[in-house]
């Protein structure tokens, strides 16, 4: 059946393409009213360049093929953010602070969830050249508008932060397979597999990686952190960022979840994720991932977020779309000065192709142009 999609992979018609449009339109021009810069990355990379400084978790996702005129490997993107981190380290070069955003198709060789597209329209924002917290409060912020616009506004913003536990993992003494290992059943909360993971590692680190998956919740988790926490310098040092996280966004609805890890590889520093009303999946993932930049030469700091909006739409309440204007195919100058009229108001305006009636409602149409007393009048569609 040359009709059947692969799975995972579907059209979007006309309704909800016309809401994924208006959609991308509105956020990017929120973006650019904010200083970010749009940039287009190509859809095809050589491999080492796709995934150099992402890590495996990155690689496993992306699609592989042979450029036929180099005979190199290259990859179908299935994230952005590296593709930016280059444009930002290698062509833009610039000394100070860089705001750029996006928004294209990514693929993945695997769906995320039993109901996620491999083909995502990916979106997102990313902040470079600045260390400082005030950049996470502007990402953040933004993320927050962002989910706003989109009507799906954030009823959580979990942030997490990667300093912690790469200070632990170094205490635990664990070789580096056994850390990725660590690294994902925190992620998944998978407290007997942690217990026999860390049955052998020294106090503190021990009953401090156990305490992880509990430490989570409201500004009070920090505090109970830093009593069941070792009190070294990086650990100090994570918990006051969060805390000060936790004292600028009160407007937000913020929590901690020390134990929600992603992107061993990619990511240090401050993770977030974003969950709508309703979505047991996040809506909206980020985060700090300043060494990304070291493979393309030019290391800087960086912190951004992305989504994807046709699952940010899919959350949205459903909303009819206005019904076009049906005019005759042929009419006089007045006819064509009131249709240009109408238009240019942001009406929908449609030809009526000759032998074609009584189908216009399949077209979009609810209204039609009649002329009355010598004028062009917009009135109900009838006889369809």
């Amino acid at each position: 059946m040359r009709w059947v999609l692969p799975d995972h992979i579907e059209d979007a018609l006309p309704s909800e393409a016309a809401r994924i449009e208006a959609l991308r339109r509105r956020l990017l021009d929120t973006f650019r009213s904010c200083g970010y810069q749009l940039v287009i990355p190509p859809m095809l990379e050589y491999l080492d360049s796709l995934t150099t400084g992402a890590g495996r978790d990155l690689e496993l996702r992306t699609f592989k093929l042979v450029d036929q005129l180099s005979g190199r490997s290259m990859g179908v993107r299935a994230d952005m953010t590296p593709q930016v981190t280059r444009i930002d380290a290698h062509l833009l070069n610039r000394q100070g602070v860089s705001r750029l955003c996006y928004c294209g198709s990514v693929l993945h060789t695997l769906p995320s969830s039993l109901t996620a597209t491999r083909e995502p329209l990916q979106i997102g924002a990313e902040l470079y050249g600045h260390a400082g917290i005030e950049a996470e409060l502007e990402i953040l912020r933004l993320l927050a508008e962002v989910l706003r616009l989109g009507e799906v506004p954030a009823v959580r913003i979990d942030i997490g932060h990667l300093g912690i536990f790469h200070s632990l993992a170094d205490q635990s003494g664990l070789a580096p397979e056994h850390r990725e290992e660590l690294f994902d059943l925190l992620h998944r909360k998978d407290v007997p597999g942690l217990e026999l993971l860390v049955a052998d590692v020294a106090e503190p680190a021990r009953s401090a990686l156990l305490a992880l998956p509990a430490l989570y919740g409201g500004p009070e988790v920090l505090v109970e952190a830093a009593a069941r926490l070792p009190g070294v310098p990086e650990i100090r040092a994570a918990l006051d960022e969060l805390e000060l996280l936790a004292r600028s966004l009160r407007e937000l609805p913020i929590s901690f979840d020390l134990a929600d890890l992603r992107g061993y590889h990619y990511h240090c520093g401050v993770v977030f994720a974003a969950y709508g009303a309703g979505s047991p999946a996040a809506v909206a993932l980020g985060g700090r991932y300043d060494r990304v930049g070291e493979a393309f030469g030019r290391a800087r700091p960086a912190i951004g977020f992305s989504l994807d909006l046709r699952e940010l739409v899919s959350h949205q309440a459903g909303q009819a779309a206005g019904g076009g204007i049906l005019t005759p195919f042929e009419g006089d100058a007045a006819l064509a000065q009131r249709v240009a009229a109408l238009r240019a108001e942001g009406e929908v305006v449609v030809a009526a192709l000759p032998g074609h009636e009584g189908t216009w409602n399949e077209a979009g149409c609810d209204r039609q142009l009649v002329l009355r007393d010598g004028r062009w009048t917009v009135e109900p569609l009838k006889g369809e």
